[in-house]
């Protein structure tokens, strides 16, 4: 399902303050490039992306950041999530093999999911479970034109996040894989989050994703025109918090935590 943009050769070029990375996707006929720009003495790197459909066919896009999280900033019951997310899906399939504690195909508003055999957990606070494994789905809110999520480690004391327009990313999937996968790569050591924002809300194969269309009313994937371009951007940044922040934007050059 992800194709072959996190498997091929980069072109990387750098400046004083700039990388560049270019690739051709042959498969997909697609162009793709990154441009991070980090400013000095901002805590903040800029990203744009463009992609480009070198095809005579308009093409159906699920375009998404696939950010993980791991230790030692990830820690079991602590770690601190927030995002501007409303309406919820779990995954309809066990994503978990038998490993998970979300309730398979459950909708729910976020952040409260539906436990296996009842009750609910909060996904603001990364799971204490010795074990466990999940994906879910959450829709940023549609009346805010930016979309973000944010992470914070009450021990390290830092902030780590990402800001992006809404209109261009409206999902963040949340994948989490504690312990729970033995076979390569993870062969039962990893413990990760990922959020992942993106076009489409659910990691599927591009016929599911068009057949799905749309979920809770929103689109589930971008149209991209044949010949033509499609450019994005966002920040990442990290910086020094005493808490969690409830909001959070990013005005082009600097982010702002409250």
């Amino acid at each position: 399902m992800h194709g072959e943009s996190s498997v091929a050769r980069y072109d990387i070029t750098s400046e004083a303050q700039e990388i560049t990375e270019r690739v051709s996707l042959p498969l997909a006929e697609l162009r793709f490039e990154r441009r991070l720009r980090l400013r000095p003495g901002s805590r903040a790197i800029h990203i744009t992306e463009t992609v480009e459909n070198v095809s005579a066919l308009d093409r159906p896009i699920g375009w998404t950041q696939h950010v993980t999280l791991g230790p030692p900033f990830l820690v079991p019951g602590s770690t601190e999530f927030r995002a501007p997310a409303t309406r919820s899906k779990v995954i309809e399939t066990d994503f978990s093999g038998g490993k998970g504690y979300m309730r398979i195909g459950a909708e729910f508003d976020w952040p409260h999911v539906p436990r296996i055999g009842g009750g609910t957990v909060d996904m603001r606070v990364y799971t204490s479970a010795p074990v466990s494994a999940a994906y879910s789905a959450h829709l940023m809110d549609p009346h805010r034109e930016q979309a973000w999520f944010v992470a914070f480690s009450p021990q390290s004391k830092l902030l780590f996040g990402y800001v992006w327009k809404r209109p261009d990313f409206p999902w963040l999937g949340i994948w989490e894989e504690n312990h729970s996968r033995d076979r390569p790569p993870w062969n039962g050591k990893a413990m990760t989050r990922g959020m992942e924002f993106g076009a489409s809300p659910m990691p599927e194969t591009r016929r599911a994703m068009i057949e799905r269309g749309s979920l809770f009313g929103v689109p589930g994937y971008r149209w991209l025109e044949a010949k033509r371009k499609l450019t994005v951007d966002y920040c990442a940044f990290l910086m020094p918090a005493a808490r969690v922040p409830e909001s959070v934007e990013w005005d082009g050059e600097g982010v702002r935590a409250s």
